[in-house]
């Protein structure tokens, strides 16, 4: 019998041609060594239901040496090599070209003619930038909450500013092979649920991830999550400000 999620995956691609690229978020909260694997792990899942992927990389500066948003903005009409995006995934820095932008409108204007051949725009940044942009926008940023008992308090500090600005997350837990098939959680996850729904008044549930080493024993969960991901996500066409009829 086919995975379910195939059904789903066909009609995502449906929805793709369309070709008002879906804007996604990861709110970093310092915990990059969880938090990358899972990025990664996601666009390659998006990339096998032949979606192409373009990750703006809020934490790393554009330079001469190593040209990314900004550069692009300054000059949208260059021939850039990259301008075509496969199916496939590529990574930009971008914190200084998305510095500029006050608001989800201004975004989603200034990344439409540049994402146009792309089916995905992921921005990767601190919570903080993200509620600036995107604030009042209806994405709701990915929370990556690994293992590690110092990501409780980094990850409860970003979920609090991100409901401060009207922006609910998605929680993604990371659970190790183990523990998964004892209880399928973590102590980390416990106590952000349970600060969430104390102190916020936000009954958060982490979407379970394996986090396995081992080849294929996450993908069920990735692929899972990715598809949730793209098929709620909101496309850059949805932010601009709509003409007036008179």
């Amino acid at each position: 019998m086919p995975e379910p999620c195939l059904h789903q995956a066909v009609g995502l691609q449906t929805l793709a041609l369309q070709r008002s690229p879906r804007l996604l978020a990861v709110a970093s909260h310092g915990q990059q060594q969880g938090e990358l694997p899972l990025l990664w792990g996601l666009c390659r899942a998006w990339v096998e239901h032949d979606l192409s992927v373009l990750v703006l990389d809020g934490h790393t500066p554009e330079s001469a040496a190593n040209p990314g948003l900004q550069q692009r903005l300054e000059d949208p009409w260059q021939d850039w090599d990259d301008a075509a995006i496969a199916p496939g995934w590529q990574v930009w820095p971008a914190a200084l070209g998305l510095r500029p932008f006050a608001n989800a409108d201004q975004l989603a204007q200034g990344l439409s003619a540049l994402a146009r051949r792309v089916d995905i725009v992921l921005i990767y940044a601190r919570a903080a930038a993200l509620t600036r942009w995107l604030a009042g926008s209806l994405v709701r940023p990915l929370i990556v909450l690994p293992p590690a008992a110092a990501a409780t308090l980094s990850a409860y500090e970003a979920l609090k500013r991100l409901l401060h600005h009207q922006m609910p997350p998605v929680l993604a837990n990371l659970v190790p092979e183990p523990l998964a098939v004892r209880s399928g959680a973590t102590a980390s996850a416990h106590a952000l649920v349970q600060c969430a729904t104390e102190f916020l008044g936000y009954p958060i549930e982490p979407l379970r991830v394996l986090a396995s080493s081992a080849p294929g024993r996450s993908q069920h969960d990735v692929q899972h999550l990715a598809l949730q991901l793209f098929e709620n996500a909101r496309t850059l066409r949805d932010l601009q400000p709509r003409e007036k009829v008179h």
